[in-house]
């Protein structure tokens, strides 16, 4: 209950800071469309009709890039937002404790760049007119696990955002990372398989362009995404629960 209860607070908080700012939502949105649009309209007037022919990996590359960016950048800019207000060491009096809110509010910031991806994924497909296998029994679990990944790497920025504070450049530079993540070619080069977003924006890519189902994918592969998925996920847990005790050693906790 008091899981569900933290829960609840968490995502009521996150949905009135949305719909307060609604300028600032709305714009976020826009700005990722917008950058959709001019890589679609600009590759139609590079390479024509070809374009075509990896329209369906585009969409869902962006489509889950959309997801990564929101879900790895949701964790540091909520300890920035905390520390700017004074209240991000309230987190830590809480009987909760931090462990278990920063969790639950990283499952929250989960289901909301579900709910942005979706969104723009809709956006996408109008566009375009290309049409998409949507299998959620697949896609999602998919999604979950490539996710997770990225997430691993918000918890250690995170770690860092407490430490150092304004590290709004290395967001900046992890989109251009997640680029190459998100395109690797896990086909050709077997070791990019153990790579963060890799694997999983290939399964994901055969799922919604070629009806892959979830019980239809290399069993050898599902085992890599889950470990792939599970490493990240704790190394970088553990990164960020070592960044904030040496931020409440020095005593820069609540700085900004």
């Amino acid at each position: 209950m008091s899981n569900y209860v933290l829960f609840r607070g968490n995502f009521i908080k996150s949905y009135i800071l949305l719909k307060r700012y609604i300028v600032n939502t709305v714009a976020q949105i826009g700005t990722i469309y917008i950058l959709f649009l001019l890589i679609f309209f600009g590759g139609q007037a590079v390479a024509g009709r070809s374009l075509n022919d990896s329209l369906g990996g585009i969409i869902v590359g962006f489509f889950l890039f959309t997801m990564t960016q929101i879900a790895f950048s949701s964790l540091a800019q909520t300890m920035t937002q905390e520390a700017q207000w004074g209240t991000l060491e309230q987190l830590y009096m809480t009987p909760f404790g931090i462990g278990r809110v920063i969790t639950i509010q990283t499952v929250v910031n989960l289901l909301w760049s579900f709910v942005w991806g979706s969104l723009i994924l809709v956006l996408m497909l109008v566009t375009t007119g290309e049409t998409l296998i949507i299998d959620f029994v697949t896609v999602v679990p998919l999604g979950i696990l490539t996710i997770a990944s990225a997430i691993g790497l918000g918890f250690a920025l995170g770690g860092l955002a407490l430490l150092y504070k304004r590290i709004s450049a290395a967001f900046q530079l992890m989109q251009f990372v997640f680029i190459g993540l998100l395109s690797a070619p896990v086909t050709d080069v077997p070791l990019a398989k153990f790579l963060p977003l890799s694997l999983g924006s290939y399964l994901l890519r055969q799922s919604m362009q070629n009806g892959t189902s979830l019980w239809n994918i290399d069993p050898t592969d599902l085992g890599i995404l889950v470990g792939v998925a599970v490493v990240y996920t704790v190394v970088g847990y553990v990164a960020f629960t070592l960044c904030q005790r040496r931020a409440r050693k020095l005593g820069v906790l609540g700085d900004y």
